[in-house]
This record gives structure tokens, C-alpha cells and sequence, in this order.
């Protein structure tokens, strides 16, 4: 496959800024990597390598020297020393689900893959929290809390695949995350490595510590701080009931408009999810739920809570529906039913390969929710433009849009193309007062899009946090903040690093 760079209004190739890491060096860092965790801990060949040049978003590669595999904080911490000993950069992956080129190794260096650290260490039912490594699977958790008759509320559509460390990285969302909020509010705890080698605990399983509230801080900062080993997680208790509805629109904008009804009636749903013509095609393939293909739009309409009174809230959402020319609402009358729709929908991503294109993009824009009918004209009028097809499937009940655009990753014109609709798409996002991202992150995808939401003083004081925490910005170098265009990295001199004891916060 060919990448190629950006046009430009905006640039996705920081990967290549850094220069590459001297091989003699890398020779003997991979050497001493392997007395750390074991010669079968660590990638070195070519081909093992290029797995792990990119995430998710494909239009931006860089390889790795090293591929590490720890087994412990104390190996993570004992890699991360080494890389400062060898003055290599070093980033943190999980699975590598993330959408922005999040755990792309800038410069090469050595990826720290966690994907081993995937232990369940305590579930706490009584005080509501549990305890994991960082590798540990979304779904393992609320599978194995299931019996309990609780579950772990963040639940993105990967949940099947990505790891609650990545998910802390960048602040993760899912469809629930309406009603019950993003990852950070389901964060009691973390335990980091920092990228001086210090092993430090921040916040723990009491609900509210005092002090400044350095979880919140480092949930959703893409693992520029550090790298997170264990986490403490809020667990939260299953609704009583369910009412699952499915609202089918002829019309995109009388879908938009019955989430602003919804919410503006004060009912907030568990979750409200709309996906357009063009995915429903590719997952009725996929699945044969019966999906209408006729259909502009569908509405995933949940909502969830004690039995009485349930009932009056979905009758009062499909009266909203069918006020804005719903056609239908289907409901889902059985628990098998209603899984079997999740199902499609959270696996909607990976039927997306049955509509022709080897490659796709998916965006992730915020605007608020009255606004949008007109992200959604603009992102038609977008694929028009560029000559580029877009499908939608996303968190409509959070304003959060994830339009994917398909084309053929070897063909540099089309990559051209999106990288173009893309940026259309996302300016217009910030036009219409939102932002360029939900839950995915910046990466490096987004870097240039940092400046048009912030001042350069917004910028300078984020990299002054970045740098009490990451002074040498050797930990997931060249992400999330511009370094360059009035964002410069202050002067070693005037910012001290963070000196943590054990623990920074109880």
C-alpha cells in the first residue's frame, strides 16, 4: 500500500519528523529489552515490525526498532529506564484499535505493547469498582461482572477488541456513554509509569480524593504522561429494564431533528445511535436483521432503567419519532432481539469492507445536537464534492459523528481526496461550534486542527502540562500538540518535572 502526504491545509505525516534511531544503538537496546522480558517478549524481524506501523488510521505509518512485550509494571518500568539510558523514544499500545494514529511510533523508538498485562486483579461489588491491567479487553470486564448483575458502562464499538488502557488514553465513549457518561467518569484510579521510570499511583477506589484531580487529567491524554499499568474502574449496577426501539426516517434530517426532540423533551436514553442507507446495506448483508433498506436512516433508540415508568419513556420517544415522520418504529420485544440489534451495530465497522473498498477513513467530529441536519447536508455535500463515498454510523444523542470515508489506500488521488473531505467535514464541525474530536483523540492526525480550536496561549500552557509530566517529550513523542506555529516546547530552565513520590494523589 502507498501513503502518501496530505494536501496543504492539513498534514498527517509527523511520523516522519523525528529523525530514525541509530542501528547500533537499536542493536543493543533490543538485546537488553530481551533480558527484561525474555526473547519471546520482544519483535524484531521486518515483518513482525510492519504489523505494528500503524492503528487504526492507516494513511499514516511508521515502524517501530522494537516491539516489547512486558508482562508487569516493574518490566514497564525497567523498558521505559532503558529507553532513557539509550535515549530512544517510546510509546505505549494496546490494541491498536485507536482511529488517529495515537500509538504511531514517531520516530521509530521502541513500542511498549501491553497486550500481556490482561489480568482482572479484584472486583469489588460491595464498594462498586474493580481493579485491571491496562491490556485488559473492554467486554472481559462487564462479561465477567455479568453473574454479578453489574457491567462496566463505557462501551465503544470495539469494546469486543480494545483494551480499558487504551480506552483511558483517549477518553473513550461508546453508544451508552449518553446517559451515563465517557470513560473519565467511570476512572477512580491509575497506576503510571512515567517516562522517567517512576512508578506512581494517582486517585484509588475511594469515590472523591482531595487534592487537584490528577485522573481527570490523565484520562484522555493520548499517553503523553506516561504509561498506564492498572487502573481502578467504576462499576455500575444493570438497569432493572430495557425498551429497545427502532425509529426508521425517509429522511436524514427528520432523523437529526428527532434527537433534538428527544433530548429537548428532558428524557435522556441510554443510547441514540443513527446509521444512514449506505451502512444499513453492508450490515443487513452481514447480519439479515431485517434492517429496511428502503430507509434514509434508522434511530437506535434505547432507554433503560427500574421497571415502572420505563414503559411511559419509550411510548413518549416514539410519539417524538413518529412526530418527525418516523415511518415506523419497530420495537425490540425480546432480550435475544435486543442484543442481536446491538450486535449489528457495534460490529457495523467491520461490514464495511462489503461495500467495494479496500480502505477507510473513519472521522469523528462533535457538533451540538441541534446542528446536525447540518453536518450532515454539509458531509453530503462533502462526498459530492471530493468525489468520495461516506457512510454514517454514530452517537447521534451525543453530537458525536463518525462519517467513514472509503477509497483505495494504494490510489495517492483518492487518499488525496479524503484527506481533503476530511478536513472540509471537520472545519465545519468547528464552524458549527463543536470540535474535530469525540472520543478518538488527536494522534497525529489531528495536529494541525489544534490551532484552529485553541490560542496559542491554550497551546503553550497544555504543552506546559505535557512537560511536568513528560520533560523530555521522549514518551509518544510528537502527539496531540503541535510543536511548531506558536506552540514551541518551553524552555527546559522554566518548567520542572513532576516530582511524585509513591503516589501523587491519594
Amino acid at each position: 500500500m502507498t501513503t502518501t502526504s496530505a494536501p496543504a491545509t492539513v498534514s498527517f505525516n509527523h511520523a516522519h519528523d523525528l529523525p530514525p534511531v541509530n542501528p547500533q544503538i537499536v542493536g543493543n537496546l533490543r538485546n537488553k529489552l530481551m533480558e527484561i522480558v525474555g526473547r519471546e517478549g520482544v519483535l524484531t524481524s521486518t515483518a513482525d515490525l510492519a504489523v505494528y506501523e500503524c492503528d487504526g488510521f492507516t494513511i499514516d505509518k511508521n515502524r517501530p526498532d522494537a516491539v516489547v512485550f512486558p508482562t508487569s509494571a516493574e518490566q514497564v518500568v525497567a523498558i521505559v529506564k532503558l529507553c532513557n539510558l539509550f535515549d530512544v523514544p517510546f510509546v505505549a499500545r494496546g490494541a491498536g484499535t485507536s482511529l488517529a494514529g495515537g500509538c504511531v511510533p514517531v520516530g521509530g523508538g521502541v513500542m511498549i505493547g501491553l497486550s500481556r498485562m490482561k489480568k482482572i486483579l479484584e472486583v469489588n461489588v460491595r464498594d462498586r469498582y474493580a481493579i485491571v491491567e491496562a491490556g485488559v479487553v473492554n467486554v472481559w470486564l462487564t462479561n465477567q461482572l455479568k453473574p454479578l448483575g453489574y457491567h462496566y458502562a463505557p462501551d465503544p464499538s470495539s469494546q469486543g477488541a480494545c483494551t480499558i488502557g487504551g480506552n483511558v488514553a483517549t477518553n473513550s465513549g461508546g453508544p451508552h456513554t449518553l446517559k451515563y457518561g465517557v470513560t473519565v467518569n467511570h476512572i477512580l484510579g491509575i497506576e503510571m509509569v512515567l517516562p522517567n521510570g517512576e512508578l506512581v499511583t494517582v486517585g484509588g477506589p475511594t469515590e472523591d480524593g482531595p487534592g487537584y484531580d490528577l485522573t481527570g487529567t490523565i484520562v484522555g491524554s493520548e499517553g503523553t504522561f506516561g504509561i498506564v499499568t492498572k487502573v481502578w474502574v467504576r462499576i455500575t449496577r444493570n438497569p432493572e429494564a430495557y425498551r429497545t426501539l427502532l425509529g426508521v426516517f425517509d429522511s436524514i434530517d427528520d432523523c437529526t431533528n428527532c434527537i433534538s426532540d428527544i433530548i429537548g423533551a428532558g428524557i435522556v436514553p441510554a443510547a441514540l445511535e443513527m446509521l444512514d442507507k449506505t451502512i444499513l446495506g453492508a450490515i443487513e448483508a452481514a447480519f439479515q436483521f431485517g434492517f429496511p433498506l428502503d430507509a434514509d436512516a434508522v434511530l437506535i433508540m434505547e432507554v433503560d432503567g427500574h421497571a415502572a415508568g420505563i414503559q411511559d419513556e419509550a411510548d413518549a420517544i416514539e410519539a417524538i419519532a413518529k412526530r418527525n415522520n418516523a415511518r415506523e418504529v419497530r420495537k425490540a420485544n425480546t432480550d435475544p432481539e435486543r442484543m442481536a440489534l446491538w450486535k449489528a451495530r457495534k460490529q457495523a465497522f467491520g461490514t464495511i469492507g462489503r461495500l467495494g473498498y479496500p480502505s477507510y477513513c473513519t472521522q469523528d467530529g462533535v457538533v451540538p445536537r441541534t446542528k446536525l441536519p447540518d453536518i450532515m447536508r454539509c458531509i453530503r455535500a462533502t462526498s459530492a464534492k471530493h468525489g468520495v463515498a461516506i457512510c454514517n454510523v454514530f452517537h447521534a444523542g451525543d453530537g458525536n459523528i463518525h462519517p467513514v470515508l472509503m477509497f483505495d489506500e494504494r490510489d495517492p488521488k483518492q487518499v488525496r481526496a479524503v484527506l481533503a473531505a476530511s478536513t472540509d467535514i471537520l472545519e465545519e464541525c468547528i464552524r458549527l461550534g463543536g470540535s474535530v474530536t469525540g472520543e478518538h483523540g488527536i494522534g497525529v492526525e489531528k495536529l494541525d486542527f489544534m490551532a484552529k480550536l485553541f490560542t496559542p496561549d491554550d497551546l503553550n500552557f497544555m504543552v506546559r502540562l505535557r512537560t511536568a509530566f513528560n520533560p523530555k517529550n521522549n514518551c509518544s513523542p510528537n502527539k496531540m500538540l503541535p510543536t511548531a506555529g506558536g506552540c514551541a516546547e518551553p524552555q527546559p530552565s522554566s518548567i520542572q518535572p513532576l516530582k511524585a513520590g509513591r503516589r501523587a494523589a491519594v
